[in-house]
């Protein structure tokens, strides 16, 4: 039984996987950009910015580097972004060639 859910998950999964890159990297990159704006720009704390994130994100995470002012989301075995605080600019996705 639990061979056919595997197996019916993994067919899924496949099927759908464009749509799933798609809304993984997305995810990613708005929650990076939100919550460097937020933890950068506005003083918030991270934990705090975390609450910023829209409904149907709560599997990105969040990790801050406060030596290089930037913001790293993850969505879970699809996709990263880091978002990095620039002086002038606001929080700017990587790669940044401005």
């Amino acid at each position: 039984m639990l061979a056919i859910i595997a197996a019916g998950l993994g067919t899924a999964a496949f099927a759908f996987r464009s749509e799933i890159n798609g809304y993984g990297s997305v995810s990613a990159a708005y929650s990076a950009r939100v919550a460097c704006s937020c933890r950068y720009v506005a003083g918030r704390p991270l934990g705090d910015c975390a609450k910023d994130k829209l409904a149907g994100m709560e599997a990105v995470t969040l990790v801050e580097d406060n030596e290089t002012k930037s913001v790293t989301a993850r969505f879970p075995l699809v996709a990263s972004a880091t978002a990095t605080y620039r002086e002038g600019y606001g929080c700017v996705l990587e790669p940044y060639e401005g």
